[in-house]
């Protein structure tokens, strides 16, 4: 098993910039990739980010591109979300996640407790 925590949520304006952070515990040693997806209210949960857990390759929606960054600290377990140029449609709670598996858009394993992101206009 894997346990993951999110951190860095809160409440900002359109423009602004905000850090996610996720700690991961347990099996560590088990994930193959690591990311970040989003769930605004009335709509489904969407795939925002994922990062390669060893080569560290990243990969991002359309709508992030460019104005997003994902990292992690092997050595610490941990995982980010650097986000710039925060928009208004970006309001939605985060979701932490991991897989096992050699996927990075879906069949996530693991997930932490979401933390809510709001960006006013």
């Amino acid at each position: 098993q894997v346990q993951l925590v999110e951190s860095g949520g809160g409440l900002v304006q359109a423009g602004d910039s905000l850090r996610l952070s996720c700690a991961a515990s347990g099996r560590t040693a088990s994930i193959y990739a690591m990311g970040w997806f989003r769930q605004a209210p009335g709509n489904e949960r969407e795939f925002v980010a994922a990062i390669s857990w060893s080569s560290g390759s990243t990969y991002y929606s359309d709508s992030v591109k460019g104005r997003f960054t994902i990292s992690r600290d092997n050595a610490k377990n941990m995982m980010s979300l650097q986000m710039n140029s925060l928009k208004p449609e970006d309001t939605a709670v985060y979701y932490c996640a991991a897989t096992r598996r050699p996927y990075y858009t879906r069949a996530y394993d693991y997930w932490g407790q979401g933390t809510q992101v709001t960006v006013s206009s």
